[in-house]
């Protein structure tokens, strides 16, 4: 019977449910307080710069290798190579792994990797032992970048997401702006071992932090092993220790998906410009400018250092408020808005540079020349941090639930593609020159823009072409 306190409308038993499910969901990312959040970020981005210090210290101590050798110089620049082969494998079983069993985990096997790695690099005698001490270096210390975007995914929501990953993409930078003047100082006035042994003891550091302060960031319930079998039944510890295989070419799966093929090539043309930059630098400024190898290698920080000072300014514009997206898209989550803060960087601050940069190194002389192209190098770093984080970004909110993996799809197939187009740089250059060089790349860039304006202008459109399992706004 009704009376004057009963409520003319009653919730429907779908809202309510509807309800409870949305105050669920935003309870998975209050697990942990801010402070804490912040700590998680500083972890994973302390893992994540240590594969770039991995990679880029490296080179400039091939010259010392060699000689200590008693061999040439190319012949150790096959450890490059198989590194990169290395990085990719372990990226992709790192994120394979963390999915299924969660990311600590996968830290608290990997880093021990890492330093037995180095360790082993550090005391080889011969290039049989640097090859598989190389190769199990570069495997431990490559899940740091995908499982770290993974567990970002996993703690802060949509709208404090493109914040927290451009922090960590900013921070990870450090590496190739650091490592490149640190190996070649330290192979210059002591020993390219000693590089090796520096690289073991962060390891050491990060596994120890890990171990004792880092906490299981995957959301309940969601790991692949909470699937098989629940954490409630009695045997549920052992199932949680019993080994599993997981595919660890699963994530090239996700590409089948245009969009974040799409989103792969974007980042694949926009890395390039930088190589580009970067690969001749001791023959277009050294030879040119008559820079010695070291001050090189200090210029060639200019790209990523200018993406490290931009890290406090690089939060706001990828972050996304759903009032605004609700205003912009008629109340519709439209997750390719987050790709509309790529447009400016990957239509000027990457291109641009980059073609004036080779006009300036084939055609002008002086200091003045010398400046402008330190500038070039300087915005063009910039722009690739621009275009590359809201990326990573808009991967994970689309792939949420796999973030991880996507993150590492992407970057396996980066590396591919970049070491077959950088080895073709130095020929390219001996034969139609620089200038041209540098404007064959600053027109991939401007084709990379054109992709990203049908990805931001046709995106779900693309989405229903093939479905890999994409995030709704409702699990994001």
């Amino acid at each position: 019977m009704s009376s004057e306190e009963s409520p003319l409308l009653t919730p429907s038993p779908g809202v309510l449910h509807g309800y409870s499910t949305a105050v669920k969901h935003e309870q998975v990312y209050e697990r942990f307080s801010e402070p804490r959040k912040r700590a998680i970020l500083a972890m994973v981005s302390w893992c994540g710069l240590i594969p770039p210090f991995v990679s880029w210290s490296f080179i400039p101590t091939i010259p010392q290798i060699s000689k200590d050798m008693n061999t040439s110089p190319s012949v150790v620049s096959l450890a490059v190579s198989l590194s990169i082969f290395a990085a990719s494998l372990g990226g992709l079983s790192g994120a394979s792994y963390s999915t299924f069993y969660g990311r600590r985990i996968v830290y608290l096997w990997t880093l021990p990797l890492l330093c037995v790695g180095s360790l082993g690099v550090a005391w080889s005698r011969s290039i049989p032992e640097l090859m598989v001490w190389r190769f199990l270096q570069s495997f431990g210390a490559s899940p740091g970048l995908s499982v770290g975007a993974g567990a970002i995914g996993d703690i802060y929501k949509l709208e404090e997401r493109g914040g927290a990953v451009g922090i960590f993409f900013a921070a990870c930078l450090l590496g190739p702006a650091l490592a490149p003047p640190a190996g070649g100082f330290i192979a210059q006035y002591a020993s390219w071992r000693v590089m090796q042994l520096a690289l073991s003891i962060a390891g050491a550091v990060a596994f120890v932090t890990i171990f004792l302060f880092f906490p299981e960031t995957s959301h309940p319930g969601k790991r692949g092993i909470d699937q098989i079998q629940p954490a409630s039944t009695p045997t549920s510890l052992w199932k949680s220790w019993k080994p599993y295989l997981v595919n660890p070419f699963r994530p090239l799966a996700l590409l089948r998906s245009p969009n974040l093929l799409a989103v792969s090539f974007v980042g694949f043309a926009t890395l390039l410009t930088s190589y580009v930059l970067l690969v001749p630098l001791a023959f277009t400024f050294g030879a040119r400018y008559g820079i010695g190898t070291m001050r090189s290698l200090v210029h060639a920080s200019c790209p990523p250092a200018s993406a490290i000072c931009r890290c406090p300014a690089c939060r706001q514009p990828f972050r996304q408020d759903r009032s605004k997206m609700a205003t912009t898209t008629g109340g519709i989550w439209y997750p390719e808005d987050r790709l509309r803060a790529t447009l400016i960087g990957a239509a000027i601050l990457v291109p641009i540079p980059v073609l004036f940069s080779g006009l300036l190194s084939q055609f002008i002389g002086g200091t003045t020349s010398l400046v402008l192209n330190l500038i070039c190098l300087f915005i063009n770093g910039i722009g690739v941090d621009i275009v590359l984080s809201p990326s990573a970004a808009y991967m994970v909110d689309i792939m949420h639930s796999r973030s991880a993996e996507v993150v590492a799809a992407d970057s396996g197939l980066r590396s591919l593609l970049l070491s077959s187009s950088v080895a073709i740089v130095l020929p390219l250059i001996s034969v139609i020159g620089v200038a041209a060089t540098n404007a064959l790349a600053a027109l991939l860039a401007w084709i990379a823009l054109g992709v990203l304006l049908c990805i931001v202008r046709y995106g779900t459109q693309m989405r229903a072409w093939i479905d890999v399992g994409y995030s709704t706004v409702e699990d994001n």
